[in-house]
């Protein structure tokens, strides 16, 4: 082949591995969008080939082998570009990858399941093609390096480009991220999880619990961590539109009930999902944004909050319809009872993945532990209730039920309406829409609750976990959620107010400051020298 047409086809060659390792994310989908930068990985493996084809042609063995390794990380650089996109934070394979099979099931368990065998089946033809294209262009360019100019060439143009990602900063926005960069990172975060010292020192020191309850008057106390209830609800002008009638109504509830409301936004330790980050900061008032803290908190005595209101005379209880397998690690917690899906008592139909709608839950809190019906144990309570329903992927959706008591047996969800909304259509790549649906059912049911059921004393703390995943909130979105304190306490409501709180459900920027701080806060709110 003569040196023009070698070259010709080197540099179409590497246009075209160059487009398939510096692609980035058509956001809110899970497509690759073509972007005009530069691939550092590409750069370096031409770098290689050119010092090997030194010693001669590069063998067809290799050239193998290197195509796998290009197509692995291809692969790599697709999950590092769009899985950012999607949760809206930083990757961590060795945490997030643990709930993979999870994320897995909930598409599966909706009416898409078909669509997911199809994708799979698709993304295996896709990946032998690839393989086929990727090594297509390895040989080419493994052929065109036996002309000394040309190799000279490459070899000039790969350490050019090394030389100015490493050299001229302000040129790096020109490069695609490095899945060499990405491996690294994944391999220091996999050595920190495994290997780290579990020294409690990492934890820093924990609020005070050592005063009493006294402002409460031992009315019941119920922590509703609301699931991807974030600030976009009140920062995205098109959220705050479709959700302003349905936050009026809580409004009007709340109002009608003799309480008022006061909020604040706060910084959640996580972004999109790990919602226990965000409840063991609150209830710990320790720093949760690295799993690891996570991890090590659960083996230590730490007090929190359950322990505090178990020291004052309360019977706490973790009302966890999300929980559907063993869960050792609530021991740390201290709970009195903690409910999960098995032993809430729901009889009704499942809704999707996590089967049980935050209305039935509710219900059956209010029933069992809330309500009249207290047993022989006339303490009050805290109560601790994440909720589902509002969970990606937001559907299958509960109807709302103005019938309560309905929401207590075994044929409740069975009309036609209900059977038809447990068989609506998941859709990931247009989640908006489904989001705003779950965040209108949250607003109706908690009014509903606060209008007719809820204990006339009662403090309820309604607290977004995080913020929804980033199809939803959209690219570079903070991690503030909201956080409202239902009550008719005058006490508690001033207390509050004076620490930055702001009358109604609508708080302004900034945050008060992260999770943790409300938990010191509330402390003292709660009590009285």
């Amino acid at each position: 082949m003569n040196a023009r047409r070698a070259t010709l086809n080197v540099v179409i060659a590497l246009i075209a591995l160059n487009l398939l390792l510096s692609f980035g994310n058509a956001w809110p989908t899970l497509w690759p969008l073509p972007l005009p930068r530069l691939s550092l990985d590409l750069a370096a493996i031409a770098l290689v080939l050119s010092v090997l084809s030194l010693r001669g042609p590069v063998r067809a063995a290799g050239v193998r082998w290197a195509s796998i390794v290009v197509v692995i990380g291809i692969v790599l650089h697709y999950i590092n570009v769009t899985v950012p996109a999607i949760l809206g934070r930083k990757l961590d394979l060795y945490w997030d990858g643990q709930h993979a099979w999870n994320v897995v099931r909930m598409g599966a368990e909706s009416p898409s399941a078909m669509k997911l065998v199809a994708v799979a089946v698709t993304v295996v033809l896709a990946l032998a093609l690839l393989y086929a294209l990727i090594r297509r262009c390895l040989l080419v360019l493994a052929e065109g390096l036996q002309h000394r100019r040309l190799r000279t060439g490459v070899l000039a143009i790969s350490l050019t480009t090394l030389g100015l990602w490493g050299l001229a900063p302000p040129l790096q926005g020109s490069f695609a991220p490095s899945v060499v960069s990405l491996v690294a990172d994944q391999a220091s975060m996999l050595q920190r999880a495994l290997f780290s010292t579990d020294d409690e020192l990492q934890l820093g020191t924990s609020p005070r619990f050592d005063s009493n309850l006294a402002a409460l008057q031992g009315a019941d106390v119920v922590i509703v961590f609301a699931e991807a209830y974030g600030a976009v609800t009140l920062d995205q002008p098109e959220f705050a539109a479709a959700l302003g009638q349905s936050r009026h109504h809580l409004e009007a509830a709340i109002a009608a009930s003799g309480r008022r409301a006061v909020s604040a936004r706060l910084t959640s330790p996580t972004f999109g999902g790990g919602s226990w980050l965000a409840h063991a900061e609150l209830l710990s008032g320790l720093d949760m944004h690295d799993p690891n803290h996570y991890r090590l908190l659960l083996k230590t005595q730490r007090p929190g909050l359950v322990s505090h209101f178990s020291a004052n005379g309360y019977r706490t209880i973790g009302w966890m319809p999300g929980i559907q397998h063993p869960w050792p690690e609530g021991r740390f917690y201290g709970f009195d009872r903690i409910g999960d899906a098995d032993g809430i008592g729901y009889r009704g139909p499942p809704f999707g993945y996590w089967r049980i709608p935050d209305q039935a839950a509710m219900a059956l809190l209010q029933d069992q532990e809330l309500g009249t019906a207290r047993g022989d144990d006339p303490r009050p309570r805290l109560a601790v209730f994440p909720t589902l329903s509002t969970h990606a992927p937001f559907r299958p959706l509960a109807p709302y039920l103005t019938d309560w008591s309905a929401l207590l047996g075994s044929h409740v969800y069975a009309d036609p309406d209900a059977i038809t909304a447990r068989n609506a259509a998941v859709s990931w790549d247009e989640p908006i829409p489904a989001y705003l649906a779950a965040l209108r059912y949250q607003f109706d049911w908690l009014s509903g609750w606060l209008r007719e059921q809820a204990p006339p004393k009662a403090v309820v703390i309604v607290i977004g976990d995080h913020q929804p995943i980033g199809t939803v909130s959209g690219p570079g979105a903070d991690w503030v959620v909201p956080v409202h304190v239902i009550t008719s306490n005058e006490i508690v409501l001033k207390r509050l107010a004076a620490r930055g709180f702001q009358a109604g459900l609508l708080p302004d920027k900034p945050a008060l400051g992260p999770m943790r701080a409300l938990t010191p806060m509330l402390v003292e709110t709660f009590a009285i020298e």
